[in-house]
């Protein structure tokens, strides 16, 4: 795409010199460096993507998870599913418990599909 705009812009005799980046001069010889850089980018984006995947694979496989923690511990996902047994909402829970609706709605749908599957599995 960088390579298609530098060749309309030098078809229409204009050239490029950048102010803070030496190897984008369309002027001289910088025009077939830039040529060069530019097509080599799309492999390194590939590449640092590439990497990041693999990373991330080896950590889970060492059974690491990235991003932030939860904020719904195991002691409050049973104070708030001991709400919920006596019909509290969900805007209450969270309240109590000092976090968002959404997590305390995540943590408590979480544990039904889980004992929802642990009930399967005994039944199997």
């Amino acid at each position: 795409m960088a390579i298609q705009t530098i060749n309309e812009l030098h078809d229409r005799g204009l050239n490029i010199k950048s102010l803070t980046e030496p190897d984008i001069d369309t002027t001289t010889m910088g025009r077939a460096l830039f040529g060069i850089v530019a097509v080599f980018a799309p492999l390194r984006v590939d590449t640092i993507r590439d990497n990041t995947r693999r990373g991330l694979a080896h950590a889970r496989a060492e059974g690491r998870v990235g991003g932030r923690p939860s904020v719904m511990t195991p002691e409050r996902i049973k104070q708030a599913l001991r709400m919920r047994a006596d019909k509290h909402s969900i805007v209450h829970i969270a309240k109590v418990l000092g976090v968002g609706k959404s997590s305390a709605s995540r943590a408590l749908d979480k544990a039904a599909e889980d004992a929802a599957h642990d009930d399967s599995q005994l039944t199997a």
